[in-house]
């Protein structure tokens, strides 16, 4: 009997562990769209889900012993509890957005950390709660019942659920309809729970059909939930790199990636600026370049009669819909390249007497990594002696704000170490000029001489673009301004700041308060229990910096997130394994895995820093990878000590938990935007050293 509650209990296990990590993965990637892809969500997200998570265990030790004895029969309930509040949670950040902000306002750090917090604390706290409580379950027949068992059959779910997302949810269902089938393992590993008497069975019934009622009706609403408050829905797809909107409002049609506006049928002013700005300081145009694009600029593109236009957009999806539904026009010569554009620059031979970027602001990693140094060195490489780089920021109107003249400074300072002659011109957008050549400020005047007719520039260009402006303009740059680096992204940091000052906070206030409870949390741990912090502090912060590497060097997180998470999760069930066959040797495992650590991360920021993206993915996924088996191999070995004691157990659960979250958060809001990913390296890698020390001195005491 022992034997058979143990089997069915680890299936429970397993088949939350799927569950669990496809509605996470799902979970970042709707809050990822939710604040227009901004990597910063995804570091609040895995610090309120891990803090959760740690809550969620830590109430298993007080709430098990108040209310007897943990039965398998409440563990089936709750776990059914748990597969009904997947898509319960995925709709909530739907519909919920709206209900506590304004409709399309900006929303800041505090109100976006406590809307994360709240709609993933239900479901958090209660998978925290279900794994030690799982344990408890099976030591009511087995006393010492090893909790590293528990801890693999966890991973195994974890990983397993990590590879379905990646290989085939993803490709296959909308998000709501992936999550309800990866909670479907839970409903049938927990009939055997209820199979003792009619009674029973009878609740088994009762449960099931309410959960089966929320899947089906998650699936039912989920086109529902994707509607705009203004026009209509008129395409809907998610694909590998983000999902792709189209709303028609009228004659008015918008494509959105991932939230933001990228194009639209009626943006006739900043399609004249970004393309006859650049493209009338060159003679003779044969080639050009493009890396993404809006409406409108193919049209004006075309009155140049090039030979050939390369039209670079990453995502096959976003340039069929364009095509589709007109945003783009086909001409002659356009060549459609689905590619990253950094990537493409890296490998074409190709010379271009014209590249333009036409991206958003540099706000995340994703995007910064085509306004650095690196790139910019790529751009000027592959242009023609003569040719021209033209790139945008938002305009003014009259006032320039400190952190935008930082942040364009940065940029005049980044590029103008490539090109000899770098001109900001104001009008909607700001369009950043670079060259070789000597560049003329009559834009009307030259276009004019080309026989290029034009709506806004030939009616508005001598009363917006003043001499004047564009001389206060170009006088504004701070040449002590820092260069924008892919390791150190100073661009992250003046856009962070900025999101701080545009609502008047700061980020120190909120760091503050964690640390001090954190200084109350750490006095009270063991030794061992520290070493369990610091290790998933570390651990996590590498997979926050691995994924934030990757968005710089490869630029498509959207769907690799879930690939870098799978990962981590898949190192952890060896680790576990090789920790189990060495708890006699605890103290001699410990140090020398912390040893192990601290040189994994020194060998991963020389390479990062030294190759950066002509590193293979590989390189990435295996450095997670081997993180993640020396963390899996601490947890056993850490529990040894205490002889595995309910309170040693919970206690080394939420310590890990716990730790992970501070690593997410301090990584990712504090060390990377200021201190680069160096900084952040050094931070982790001294964490670690005042963890060797303890163990250390804890081994001679």
């Amino acid at each position: 009997m022992k034997k058979k509650n143990e089997k069915q209990v680890i299936r429970v296990v397993i088949a939350t562990g799927v569950s669990s990590v496809v509605t996470q993965l799902y979970i970042i990637r709707e809050f990822l769209v939710q604040y227009t892809g901004n990597e910063f969500v995804i570091a609040l997200i895995l610090f309120n889900w891990l803090v959760i998570g740690g809550l969620g265990s830590l109430l298993a030790r007080f709430i098990t012993p108040r209310y007897g004895k943990a039965t398998i029969l409440r563990l089936g309930i709750l776990s059914l509890c748990l597969s009904g509040l997947a898509p319960i949670t995925i709709l909530s950040i739907r519909y919920l957005r709206d209900f506590f902000f304004i409709h399309g306002a900006s929303i800041g750090f505090y109100p976006t950390f406590w809307y994360i917090f709240l709609l993933i604390a239900p479901y958090g706290l209660l998978l925290g709660f279900l794994l030690p409580y799982s344990l408890y379950v099976l030591r009511h027949d087995q006393e010492d019942y090893p909790p590293s068992r528990i801890y693999i059959a966890d991973n195994l779910g974890d990983v397993a659920g990590g590879a379905l997302f990646s290989f085939l949810l993803v490709y296959l269902l909308t998000p709501v309809q992936a999550i309800c089938i990866a909670g479907l393992p839970i409903i049938l590993t927990t009939a055997p729970f209820f199979r003792e008497n009619l009674r029973k069975g009878i609740l088994y019934g009762f449960f099931v059909s309410g959960v089966l009622a929320i899947l089906i009706g998650g699936v039912l609403l989920e086109s529902d939930s994707l509607k705009p408050q203004i026009g209509d829905l008129v395409h809907y797809s998610e694909s590998r790199y983000g999902r792709i909107e189209v709303h028609q409002n009228e004659d008015l049609i918008t494509l959105f990636s991932d939230g933001v506006p990228v194009f639209n049928n009626q943006n006739e002013t900043t399609a004249e600026e970004v393309i006859h700005y650049p493209l009338s300081q060159i003679e003779n145009l044969q080639h050009v370049l493009m890396i993404s694009a809006t409406g409108g600029m193919i049209r004006e593109l075309k009155k140049y009669n090039p030979a050939a236009i390369d039209y670079v957009e990453l995502d096959p999806e976003i340039s069929a819909v364009l095509f589709r539904f007109r945003l783009l026009e086909p001409i002659r010569g356009l060549s459609v390249i689905n590619e990253d554009g950094r990537a493409y620059l890296m490998k074409t031979q190709k010379k271009y007497d014209a590249i333009i970027v036409n991206l958003p602001e540099p706000d995340t990693f994703q995007i910064n990594r085509f306004y650095t140094n690196r790139f910019f060195e790529l751009v000027k490489a592959r242009l023609t002696p003569h040719g021209v780089f033209s790139f945008s920021m938002d305009g003014y109107d009259n006032y320039l704000a400190e952190p935008q003249r930082q942040k364009l400074s940065s940029l005049f300072n980044t590029v103008s170490d490539y090109f000899k002659e770098v001109l900001l011109l104001p009008g909607q957008k700001i369009v950043f000029i670079c060259t070789d050549s000597e560049i003329h400020r009559d834009i009307p005047a030259l276009l004019s001489s080309k026989g290029i007719k034009t709506d806004y520039i030939s009616r508005y260009f001598y009363g917006n673009v003043t001499s004047f402006r564009t001389d206060q303009l170009n006088r504004l740059m701070d040449l002590k301004t820092e260069i924008n680096y892919d390791h150190s992204p100073r661009l992250m940091h003046l856009m962070f700041t900025q999101w701080f000052a545009k609502f008047s906070t700061s980020p120190f206030w909120f760091l503050g308060g964690v640390i001090l409870i954190l200084v109350i949390y750490l006095s009270r741990l063991h030794v061992e229990e520290y070493v369990l912090f610091s290790t998933g502090c570390m651990t996590m912060g590498c997979e926050l910096m691995i994924v934030f590497a990757f968005q710089i060097y490869f630029g498509y997180i959207y769907h690799q997130i879930g690939l870098i998470i799978t990962v981590f999760l898949a190192g952890l069930l060896p680790g576990a394994w090789l920790g189990e066959k060495l708890r006699r040797n605890a103290r001699a495992v410990l140090v020398w895995t912390d040893i192990l650590l601290i040189c994994l991360m020194i060998v991963f920021i020389t390479f990062c820093l030294r190759l950066g993206d002509k590193l293979p993915v590989l390189f990435y996924l295996g450095t997670g990878f081997l993180f993640s088996v020396l963390c899996g191999c601490q947890f056993p070995v850490a529990l040894e000590p205490h002889d595995n004691i309910k309170k040693s157990v919970s206690g080394a659960f939420s310590a890990d938990l716990i730790g992970a979250a501070l690593g997410a958060l301090i990584t990712s809001v504090f060390l990377i935007p200021y201190y680069g990913i160096t900084g952040a390296a050094i931070g982790l890698i001294l964490l670690k050293i005042s963890s060797l020390i303890l163990v250390r001195r804890k081994q001679h005491g």
